[in-house]
């Protein structure tokens, strides 16, 4: 094709910035590549030409048949059914009628609007700020707290430091190539995690800045159950330890520093509030037991010679200690956050450049760079919400099962309302939501499930009326992640499929039908809405010391780059240098190692300092003898989550057509599986199917077995609860346990599996379209 045919234009998503050729004539995509300021993009930007076409997009609005003839009478069939094509008009129209039924039946606040996903990195088409604007314009709707990344360190680290900013807490790479002599990494920093951003990554620089680190003679050592948790390139020392196990270890890491005269007592007692009584907890002068390295190897695995030789190394040079965001998604996942934060006070090295601690280093592509503080960001409001009760986001099972009771959490108790009707719009809960048995049949108690989707994803399937959404392909936006110094603009590549339309669009219509249009969309159009939201950043900006273009320049140039404008700050460099000056936001203004405020709440799995608490489920419980696999699900390399699961290269990943799962040799040849074969991964919450691949003892821990999570869930009878899943999508077999009554997050990590071979299969369907009868066979 000659090169006047092809046009090339720049958008971007989580995985990055990129160019996109299309036919000039016919719209065809052609291919995509990177920008020059990324130097490593993503290779999850190649398959977006064949995801933006595929046979799995929505052409028009749909409505499931039961839903069609009996309206709320017929839940129990949400999913199970088939789905009748209807015009838009008679779409929006059920929607309306939908709403206001729900309204009249349980008010507001049975209106669930805590919708969850990562649709899109723009800032005007970000699906649940635009629902939830237009909930809140309709009277309010009961919405979700806290996240499913890393909501334990969320929730608990205001009673440490004071503070939210979970992805602030990072000492970053200049600091630790400058001043780190060792990194010590509870859980690794995995390159494929670092390839995505939510709100976009810009720059995929971390495997650079590990190959740096090595060159600068920065020592790193990766404890965790798998060797590639940290890349090669930094050549770390691998120490394994038993899944769930990461507290004991730190505890016994605390003990010999007390034991071996190595704690910085000045630190402590300056800057910390309640270290004495952690110190006796340690030392086991209140219950009998010394949180000494041998008691410790007979949890974790790690030998105690080992802890003791670490122990000195941390104490001896510039340590900074980093635990991954994975570590805490786990029962008594508040435990290695605070543990975090106690180790690295006794080493007294919080504030020092390249020192201290980090929460979720490596986490997301941008959280571990260096980028300006201040940076604004072009931002959609969400308006009001008259409703306040908000849900943590690991129990919507509790909200939709148990309506009138309550739920202990932070120090309160909740009531759970009822819920009459869930309008999701850019996520997929059959992804984020754990226990899906039980989720299923939670999901089918509301009245009415709204769904918006590009494709017949999961959601989609299992809801009553869906209507068909753009993708970031079609339509303009601006990209700008809270990680980043980067704004970008996203330029619209293709016209919409069929009879997709943006969510934004979508609500707008339906606020008209309501009675509040204008509140809702200002009689702005998509372009003005843009310039109005930059104009509002760029004033900020500029009020910060910052120089952006207006918007046509910036529009035209597609990218702005922020310059810093003052030296970046060590992180708690201020209340190391003078804490009564600069204290933090606690109840003593210092780090409190032991809180009071926590032990008033009185929480049996979540006491007033770190501690060990045992998970219900780990190698080293009585569930293991019927289970003796713990299985750890993380983040997919060939995808986001469970986006782009239908992209050549998500499904060029599969084995036998499934989702992999990696096994120990031993744990493989013990139950005689070979790589390829199909197993069966159950316990008694369900069952998945998966492809078996095989390592060695010197890669992962035997006992240990990994899926990542994200495959479309594929149930084998859609209409039955406890049905085989057939795809490998492992939330079929985690716990819906709260990570403590503190926080109430999501125990992802806390879970305990058998496997054995599949010799009949099912096929996959998970790429399939739901049954589509005619409008008057649906009647």
């Amino acid at each position: 094709m000659s090169a006047q045919r092809r046009r090339s234009t720049q958008t971007a998503s989580h995985w990055g910035v990129y160019r996109v050729e299309t036919d000039r004539d016919t719209g065809e995509i052609l291919a995509t590549g990177g920008v020059p300021f990324d130097r490593d993009p993503s290779p999850l930007q190649a398959g977006l030409p064949q995801t933006v076409r595929d046979r799995m997009r929505i052409d028009q609005p749909y409505v499931r048949e039961g839903y069609l003839r009996s309206r709320t009478a017929s839940r129990e069939q949400r999913g199970a059914e088939a789905f009748v094509p209807v015009s838009w008009d008679r779409a929006l129209d059920l929607v309306c009628e939908s709403l206001l039924d729900a309204r009249e039946r349980g008010g507001n606040e049975s209106l669930y609007g805590g919708s969850y996903g990562w649709a899109s990195a723009g800032r005007l088409h970000h699906s649940p700020s635009v629902l939830k604007r237009f909930l809140g314009l309709f009277g309010g709707y009961t919405d979700k707290s806290g996240n499913h990344s890393f909501g334990a360190a969320l929730g608990v680290m205001p009673y440490i430091l004071g503070r939210t900013d979970i992805t602030r807490l990072v000492v970053p790479w200049p600091e630790i190539v400058a001043h780190t002599r060792l990194l010590v990494m509870f859980g690794g920093a995995p390159l494929k995690n670092a390839q995505i951003d939510p709100g976009g990554a810009v720059n995929h620089d971390n495997a650079d800045w590990f190959r740096r680190a090595r060159a600068a003679g920065v020592e790193v050592v990766c404890i965790s159950p798998y060797r590639q948790d940290v890349t090669d390139t930094a050549a770390p020392e691998w120490l394994p330890l038993r899944p769930g196990t990461d507290v004991a270890l730190m505890l016994a890491l605390g003990h010999v520093l007390v034991t071996d005269c190595l704690v910085d007592r000045r630190f402590v007692g300056s800057h910390c509030a309640g270290y004495p009584e952690f110190e006796r907890y340690l030392l086991g002068s209140d219950d009998g037991q010394a949180k000494d390295p041998e008691w410790a190897e007979g949890i974790t695995g790690v030998s105690a010679a080992t802890t003791r030789e670490l122990a000195h190394r941390m104490a001896n040079t510039r340590a900074v200690i980093n635990t991954a965001w994975a570590v805490q998604r786990a029962h008594h996942g508040e435990q290695p956050v605070w543990a975090t934060i106690a180790l690295a006070a006794m080493l007294g090295q919080i504030g020092l450049p390249g020192a201290g601690f980090s929460l979720g280093f490596g986490a997301v592509s941008g959280i571990s760079q260096p980028y300006p503080a201040g940076i604004p960001r072009p931002k959609m409001p969400l308006g009001p919400n008259a409703v306040t009760t908000k849900i943590p986001v690991g129990r919507v099972h509790e909200l939709l099962l148990r309506p009138g009771e309550t739920l202990e959490h932070n120090g309160t108790t909740l009531r759970l309302p009822r819920t009459e009707l869930i309008y999701s719009a850019g996520g997929n809960p059959f992804h984020h939501n754990l226990n899906l048995n039980r989720f299923v049949a939670a999901w089918r108690k509301p009245g009415t499930v709204i769904v918006h989707e590009p494709w017949w994803t999961p959601p989609a399937k299992f809801a009553d009326i869906v209507l068909p959404s753009t993708t970031t392909m079609e339509r303009n936006d601006i990209a700008a992640a809270d990680h980043s110094r980067f704004w970008i603009a996203m330029h619209q590549v293709v016209e919409p499929f069929a009879q997709a339309r943006n969510d934004f669009d979508v609500f707008a219509e339906l606020a008209d039908r309501l009675g509040f249009g204008t509140d809702y969309h200002c009689d702005r159009t998509e372009m003005q809405w843009l310039r109005h939201m930059y104009d509002g950043a760029l004033v900020a900006a500029r009020e910060r010391g910052f120089d952006p273009p207006e918007f046509d320049e910036f529009w035209a140039a597609e990218s702005y780059e922020f310059n810093e404008i003052e030296e970046p700050v060590t992180l708690l460099a201020d209340y190391r240098a003078d804490p009564d000056t600069h204290p933090l936001d606690t109840p003593s203004g210092k780090i409190e190692i032991t809180s009071d405020v926590v032990r008033a709440f009185r929480y049996a799995d979540c006491p007033a300092h770190p501690a060990w608490l045992e998970p219900a489920e780990w190698l080293g419980s009585p569930r293991a003898k019927r289970y003796p696999l713990h299985l750890l699900t993380n983040q997919p390399k060939h995808r986001l989550h469970s986006q782009l699961d239908n992209s050549p290269l998500s499904r060029a990943a599969k084995v036998s057509g499934r989702e992999a799962i990696l096994l120990n040799e031993e744990d493989a040849r013990s139950r005689g599986l070979h790589a390829g074969d199909v197993v069966r991964v159950f316990n008694d919450r369900g069952a998945f199917l998966a492809g078996v691949t095989i390592t060695g003892s010197d890669t992962l821990l035997p006992g240990v077995a990994q899926v990542p999570t994200g495959a479309w869930y594929d149930p084998q009878d859609p209409g039955q609860i406890g049905t085989l899943e057939k795809h490998g999508n492992p939330n079929v077999v985690t716990s819906d346990q709260g990570t403590s009554q503190l926080t109430q997050c999501t125990a992802a990590q806390t879970c305990l599996v058998e496997v054995e071979l599949c010799t009949d299969p099912p096929p996959v369907t998970a790429f399939e379209w739901p049954r589509i009868v005619s409008a008057e066979e649906g009647r």
